[in-house]
């Protein structure tokens, strides 16, 4: 960031308020045009010059650009520290400016609830089929509970929820995570994961659109990683989890919550899963692939799929993967 562009960016009341909206939480930029009474396209100016002084970011979901503050108090450069906290003591100190940015929140009240009925509306649409998925295994609060127990009591410093839905797992694990990445590859159900996870704090959380054969990230970004319920849909699961341990530290941990191997072959035909399970053979040899030392598998019988939890821990270097003898169970 250079002082120039930044405070020249900030000299406008509009992009003022912009960039405290933006401290609350990720908004469209459609949505920031509702809050501020706004015109799409003056409010798409504002923002650019927000962007292009590295105040704001910008990330596209399918047709949908969403903002997000690129700045924090806590978070470098120094120079977005130093700005954040002007604008936060700006708000605690100035009146007015206190009044305008208290309004402009209590609108972002329409953008949740509008967010919160289109969720509603796909929860509503996908119900029978999901309702047909949920009776084959475990029920989810057994599992979650399961989930908690595995990863431990430690916290879990930066969290990448891979594939992460509808965010209940983002949710479930954010009083013990830093900082919370969930990715998906849908921009619909990032839109249902931001419904989700909306009130939780703007630099807590961020939301990301990808896919897990090439993550988004820098190496070693990642301190636990959590699968649950995606890898069957991954048609080379070795190259997922091998993506997975190039953004994970060493010492850090990954999750995978997924079916133990089975044969109901309308999964396949059904719901798109490209795996009928995995069996702990096909997983240990595929974590240890990857530079995992995996701990015991939790185990979960359903009626009729087991819910199976494999925990693993990232190796300072790749382990040589055990030398298994195929079977009907272990193949793909």
């Amino acid at each position: 960031m250079k002082i120039d562009p930044t405070l020249r960016a900030l000299a406008d009341p509009t992009r003022l308020r912009i960039m405290r909206l933006l401290a609350h939480m990720e908004l469209a930029v459609g949505e920031l045009a509702q809050v501020l009474g706004q015109s799409q396209p003056r409010v798409s100016r504002h923002v650019r010059i927000l962007c292009d002084a590295g105040l704001a970011e910008r990330r596209k979901e399918g047709s949908w650009v969403f903002l997000r503050s690129a700045i924090g108090e806590t978070r470098a450069p120094p120079l977005g520290a130093a700005a954040a906290k002007l604008l936060a003591v700006a708000e605690r100190d100035d009146a007015a400016f206190a009044a305008r940015c208290g309004e402009d929140r209590r609108h972002l009240a329409a953008i949740r609830a509008a967010r919160e009925e289109s969720a509603e509306t796909y929860f509503a649409r996908h119900a029978a089929e999901w309702d047909t998925l949920r009776v084959l295994h475990t029920p989810d609060g057994p599992v979650e509970a399961a989930l908690a127990d595995a990863l431990g009591s430690a916290a879990l410093g930066a969290l990448l929820d891979v594939g992460t839905g509808t965010g209940r797992m983002a949710e479930l694990f954010a009083p013990r995570a830093a900082h919370i990445t969930a990715l998906d590859k849908s921009p619909e159900m990032l839109r249902i994961a931001r419904a989700r996870l909306q009130n939780l704090p703007a630099e807590q959380v961020e939301l990301v659109q990808g896919d897990f054969t090439a993550l988004p990230f820098d190496p070693a970004s990642f301190d636990t990683l959590l699968f649950h319920q995606v890898l069957h849909y991954a048609q080379a699961p070795e190259q997922v989890l091998a993506e997975a341990a190039r953004v994970t530290r060493a010492g850090g941990r990954v999750a995978v919550v997924d079916f133990a191997a089975h044969d109901r072959e309308d999964l396949r035909t059904q719901h798109a899963h490209a795996r009928l399970g995995f069996s702990d053979e096909q997983m240990l040899a595929l974590l240890s692939n990857a530079g995992f030392a995996a701990a015991p598998p939790v185990a979960l019988p359903g009626k009729p799929l087991t819910v199976k939890i494999w925990t693993a821990i990232r190796s300072a270097s790749p382990i040589p993967a055990p030398k298994f003898a195929a079977t009907e169970e272990s193949r793909p």
